[in-house]
């Protein structure tokens, strides 16, 4: 047997609990009023009244009687008759009382019944479809699918408080679900970088050894091949500390570390004198806790790519100052250029491991880079504008520290 739904249950429950009571009260009421009737009439009795009062009265005009005497008994008979009268009405109607009264009652009933019911489908469409819509949010939900913008149902004002609930649960459950399949993709790409470096710092060595063996004997005609071999085994030695770095996260004990000294050397360090070198620096930055040479490491990747898009010319621009973050203190550490900028569609894929739009790169300097300062429970963003260049930009919070390796990966997914 097919189960009725939750309308269909709703439905019923609510006609119940109107047109059962309702009968209890009117049939009860017209069982009352018709026993009280037959009991208020006292039909026997005044027929009993009537019967002697006719025989006094017979009795009473066999005598003598005067004027005065007659006119009261004749008035007296006109009073019996008509009480008489008025006694057979009441008992006429406790007679057939109780039975109009119950037509009355179920007719009552029934009118009772049919606005019951409509009032009742009213209600469980304003409760079921509401919840139905609901229901099937959940299942989305549980899916991981969008939950559709249409305009909501008409419901009770809790629905709709609901209803913005469940959206926000169910857009906090999709950024958990993207922050967790970043951490494990991020925790995928640090695995392969560690094993990628390890694999190529095994032949690096011995290699670097014949090649310096190479410069120090081989005749000058080789020497031309010496110096291709030695350039391109450095560059193999560079990509492994690449990968080195990205396969772990900033180990040891966090300290103090002054981003104002650690920009303006970083930046003089880094940026060549071909290219016009900016370092402003806003009053009363202070001090954050994390690992300075990670966060050096991190600002160096960055005004690297700076100086590349500016192509040997330009200008870099490095900003220091003070923000609110999360409700706290922070640091922001801005990098901009006037380089060739960034085309929207690679921008968003300029955080990911092994993304790079360049010759020669790895794709691991700006990876590198946000999983340092995503560490340091700090945030990254980038703009970027074809023509007029691109600002990198880094948020850390002055209170924060080094978070472990799988929160890490779960911050803000770019």
């Amino acid at each position: 047997m097919k189960r009725l739904g939750f309308r269909a249950r709703l439905i019923i429950v609510l006609i119940l609990f109107a047109v059962i009571p309702a009968s209890i009260l009117l049939l009860g009421g017209a069982a009352v009023v018709g026993s009280t009737l037959s009991v208020m009439t006292g039909g026997e009795a005044w027929e009993r009244v009537a019967t002697s009062g006719a025989r006094l009265i017979a009795a009473a005009r066999r005598g003598r009687q005067s004027v005065e005497q007659r006119t009261a008994t004749d008035a007296h008979e006109q009073e019996l008759t008509a009480s008489l009268e008025q006694a057979r009405r009441v008992r006429y109607l406790a007679e057939r009382g109780p039975t109009v009264l119950a037509v009355i009652a179920l007719i009552g009933l029934g009118i009772l019944a049919v606005i019951a019911s409509r009032v009742a489908a009213h209600l469980s469409r304003q409760m079921s479809r509401p919840l139905d819509e609901l229901v099937g949010w959940t299942e989305l939900i549980s899916r991981g699918r969008v939950l559709p913008e249409k305009p909501p149902r008409r419901g009770a004002p809790e629905f709709e408080m609901l209803r913005r609930r469940m959206r926000r649960m169910a857009g906090e459950l999709e950024t958990a679900r993207d922050r967790e399949l970043e951490a494990e993709r991020l925790e995928a790409f640090r695995e392969t970088a560690r094993r990628v470096a390890h694999e190529l710092k095994n032949p690096l060595t011995p290699i670097r050894f014949a090649v310096e063996r190479l410069r120090r004997d081989a005749p000058p005609a080789l020497a031309e091949v010496v110096e291709v071999l030695g350039t391109e085994s450095a560059r193999l030695e560079a990509m492994a500390r690449s990968f080195a770095q990205f396969g772990k996260l900033p180990e040891g004990p966090a300290a103090d570390v002054d981003v104002v000294e650690l920009a303006r050397y970083t930046a003089r360090a880094t940026v060549p004198d071909g290219v016009q070198l900016t370092v402003n620096v806003e009053d009363g930055v202070p001090m954050v806790t994390g690992h300075h040479d990670a966060l050096a490491r991190a600002l160096s990747n960055v005004l690297i790519n700076a100086v590349d898009a500016c192509k040997g010319g330009g200008n870099v621009e490095v900003h220091v100052g003070n923000v609110s973050h999360n409700g706290g203190a922070a640091v922001e550490l801005r990098v901009r250029d006037a380089g060739c900028g960034i085309p929207p569609d690679q921008l968003a894929r300029i955080w990911e491991p092994y993304a790079t739009f360049k010759s020669g790169g790895t794709g691991l300097g700006l990876a590198i880079a946000r999983q340092t300062i995503l560490a340091h429970d700090g945030t990254v963003e980038a703009t970027s504008e074809v023509g007029r260049g691109t600002e990198i930009r880094f948020l850390l919070p002055v209170n924060g520290g080094v978070v472990p390796a799988k929160v890490a990966g779960q911050q803000d997914v770019p």
